[in-house]
């Protein structure tokens, strides 16, 4: 591990224990289960990010904080600790690999995993020269607030941009919301726009942002605008629906702890290109009345179910044991003859086939996907395309190129289907250690040697071949002053021996 590697995870470690785990959690009056079914009416002020009650008179406004308006109820840090929000934290066991992050950069012929977990086969962001707040600006789109959008970059620039884009707090709205006018790409929208604290209000039915942090000069002064003009129609204003506002100033949030399945989808659609006819299937869960939370459920601290094998083993969630496919569907085990588990899960008589294939395959790898055929097809996902924001690329071949049924062994040993990337991307190699090469270094040196136009709109890998990888080699050689510049793609490493390409197999190369 490199040097300022390790020194930036410790500064992140520090950031976020300071901010999310001193202390023993409080009792917040919105966490303490009375008993009853009713949902909780949730009639209250708005609060600024200094727990100032906002009135529609103010002038100017501000928006609403979720940390001070939600957190007036419930226990905000604890919340923050959830599965959605904690990847930034090292000590979090980071469980059965899941799917990462996926920088895609046509311009370079860039596809590559990220995840802050320690997940096999990612690269954390720092490797790659992404700051949390760049790790943000990119990804922040489909992440509900929190976790890195609240971690403070080490960068004396970054963190100009970032008072003047202030924090990117845990947007309860984004899964609470029951409201149809609640807009999470206008939310994505706002990230984009460096607009990080305006973004919550602003995808909320009852409010409304013009203007973008991303044109202000870094000495933009909110509390002195006159001294800034010509800037003064790009800083942010907020408007709100005074109507909603009743006699005590305080509004009506439709939230509820019962989630719609539309608010799942936005981060979590798999969208399945090749082929077609296999998206006609819904899933046999949803078609049967069940909703995402109905297994993918948690308590106040967050730590939502993700509902696989083994589960228990890494989660602190107590009832992480009784929802899997085997919980549900076979029930106590221990019992001499299987029952019905939860939510009267119907019990599985698989007749005629042999027991061993319960050994060696995972009840997904005949139950969930398309079946397997002689040629892989092709997804995308929400993450991974920004499926559902606004201008999201429809084209089906734009990066990252995602293959998909892949029947392999799962971290069980189980054979269980997957869907596959090969990483590509330009590294360092020392010795036998490769690691990626800072992105925006990648970018300055050879963009315009392998490729042509903007990142944005370019839905496909710009045409390859030996000549450019050994022309961008040369260029890389030619800044990269430790180790010796490598491409990785199609499962295989290219470095530059006497003017030729010597290709071979390496792990860091593999899908």
């Amino acid at each position: 591990m490199k040097k300022g590697f390790l020194c930036n995870s410790v500064l992140y470690l520090l950031i976020f224990s300071g901010f999310a785990a001193a202390g023993s959690y409080q009792r917040f009056i919105g966490d303490i289960n009375s008993g009853s079914l009713t949902e909780a009416v949730h009639l209250i002020p708005l609060l600024d990010e200094r727990g100032r009650k906002i009135l529609p008179s103010d002038n100017p406004l501000a928006p609403f904080s979720t940390r001070a308006t939600c957190g007036d109820c419930h226990d905000y840090r604890k919340i923050h600790s959830g599965w959605h929000f904690n990847a930034v934290d090292p000590n979090v066991n980071p469980g059965r690999p899941g799917q990462p992050w996926i920088f895609a950069d046509a311009s370079t012929a860039t596809q590559i995993p990220i995840s802050y977990r320690n997940w096999p086969g990612t690269f954390k962001p720092e490797q790659l020269g992404l700051s949390p707040w760049l790790f943000t600006l990119v990804f922040g789109r489909q992440i509900p607030g929190g976790g890195c959008g609240e971690l403070v970059s080490l960068g004396p620039d970054e963190q100009i941009r970032q008072q003047l884009a202030g924090r990117l707090e845990i947007n309860c709205l984004a899964c609470h919301s029951r409201n149809p006018a609640y807009d999470q790409a206008d939310f994505a929208d706002q990230v984009t726009r460096q607009n990080w604290r305006w973004a919550a209000a602003s995808a909320s039915e009852f409010a409304s942002v013009d203007g973008m942090v991303a044109k202000l000069p870094s000495g933009y002064d909110f509390n002195a605008p006159a001294l800034m003009p010509e800037y003064g129609p790009d800083a942010p204003v907020i408007y709100y629906d005074k109507n909603i506002f009743d006699h005590k100033n305080r509004i009506f949030f439709e939230v509820s702890k019962n989630i719609l399945d539309s608010r799942c989808n936005f981060c979590h659609t798999r969208n399945v290109i090749e082929p077609k006819q296999s998206q006609l299937n819904a899933d046999i869960h949803l078609a049967a009345g069940l909703t995402c939370v109905s297994c993918h459920f948690n308590s106040i601290e967050h730590n939502i179910i993700r509902s696989y094998e083994g589960e228990s083993l890494a989660s602190s969630n107590p009832y992480a044991s009784a929802v899997s496919c085997t919980a549900c569907h076979l029930g106590d085990k221990s019992k001499p003859v299987p029952s019905a588990g939860y939510l009267a899960a119907p019990l599985p008589k698989h007749p005629g086939i042999p027991p061993i294939h319960f050994d060696k395959l995972s009840c997904t790898a005949c139950h969930s996907g398309p079946w397997p055929d002689m040629q892989t097809g092709r997804v995308k996902t929400s993450r991974a395309h920004a499926l559902g924001t606004y201008g999201a690329d429809a084209n089906d071949y734009i990066l990252p190129h995602i293959v998909s049924v892949v029947f392999a062994k799962d971290s069980n040993g189980k054979i269980a289907p997957h869907n596959l990337l090969w990483p590509a991307f330009w590294a360092v190699m020392n010795d036998e250690e490769i690691e990626p090469l800072n992105i925006e270094l990648v970018r300055e040196t050879i963009s315009g040697l392998i490729g042509e136009g903007r990142i944005p709109r370019i839905d496909d890998w710009p045409p390859m071949n030996d000549e450019k990888i050994i022309t961008a080699i040369k260029a890389l050689s030619s800044v990269v002053t430790d180790g010796h510049p490598v491409y990785i793609c199609g499962g295989k490493v290219r470095s530059l021996e006497n003017e030729k390409l010597n290709v071979f197999e390496h792990q860091i190369a593999k899908p």
